[in-house]
């Protein structure tokens, strides 16, 4: 007859496996967040002029969801979670991406 069982380890000191957090979620909603902030600026900057801009180059500014997301996830994940770090870094670098992109379309 075969047990089902997995043997007990006799030395009990071995201290429990810890479980990693998830850097995904919070990272992502970061990264999310701040991309809606930053496509928020130019429309307070130039005023209801915007969306006929946005009307032809939205594809360029969609492209940066995914990948403000990314940089929130790995932002997140390079800082160890710690949170006000990431906040900050997360939302420079997602503010300046955008702005980098809405300065080469308007000057292009």
């Amino acid at each position: 007859m075969l047990l089902n069982a997995a043997n007990i380890p006799s030395d009990k000191t071995r201290q429990p496996e810890r479980e990693e957090s998830s850097y995904a979620f919070t990272g992502g909603v970061l990264g999310f967040c701040f991309y809606w902030l930053a496509f928020v600026i130019p429309f307070f900057v130039y005023g209801l002029n915007t969306p006929f801009f946005l009307l032809y180059t939205w594809p360029f500014f969609l492209a940066l969801m995914p990948v403000s997301v990314l940089i929130g996830i790995a932002i997140h994940r390079l800082v160890s979670g710690r949170l006000w770090l990431s906040v900050m870094l997360t939302g420079s670098l997602v503010v300046l991406l955008f702005w980098q992109v809405f300065l080469m379309l308007t000057g292009w």
